[in-house]
């Protein structure tokens, strides 16, 4: 077992597989039901939201190539920040922001309505091509990122760390 493997899924509990999704193992049948990754969850005013149903409307627009929704702890609940990559020959302006939020309260709902839309030049990847919600979770909540070299781009990160100062103020 690589040593990557072993600190990812053993070190938590040491001998114990840990996984990281939202799971319930039924003492009565001992099966399990999987309510999905527990970094793929955002949780504002305890309304459970999946990140995928930010993605899947905000993506469709054509103003936007991809997307990263983030809960950030704040004033005792979850805000939840929308980092965008824009599509060639757009800029975030008070409209496409407006837009954007405007499309999430129609095709999803109020609670899917972003606190925060932030325009980054690139999103974080694995390897494996899976955004990295936690890597920027962490980073958000002044945590250290273990996985770096995990990362495809890692310099994609620089970004999130030189905006997590103005993000605790406002």
């Amino acid at each position: 077992m690589s040593r990557k493997y072993r600190e990812a899924y053993f070190d938590v509990y040491p001998s114990v597989w840990r996984h990281g999704d939202y799971i319930v193992i039924h003492s009565d049948t001992g099966g399990a039901t999987f309510y999905g990754c527990s970094d793929s969850v955002l949780k504002p005013s305890g309304v459970r939201i999946g990140t995928a149903e930010i993605y899947n409307v905000v993506e469709a627009m054509p103003e936007v190539t991809d997307s990263l929704a983030i809960g950030q702890s704040w004033e005792g609940d979850q805000r939840i920040i929308l980092f965008i990559k824009l599509a060639e020959g757009y800029q975030l302006t008070p409209d496409l922001e407006s837009k954007i939020k405007k499309t999430l309260r129609e095709k999803a709902s109020q609670k899917h309505v972003p606190a925060r839309v932030i325009s980054v030049s690139d999103i974080p990847y694995t390897m494996n091509m899976k955004r990295v919600e936690s890597a920027i979770t962490n980073i958000l909540h002044g945590r250290p990122v273990l996985n770096r070299d995990a990362l495809a781009n890692p310099q994609s990160l620089d970004f999130y760390e030189r905006v997590r100062e103005g993000l605790l103020k406002s």
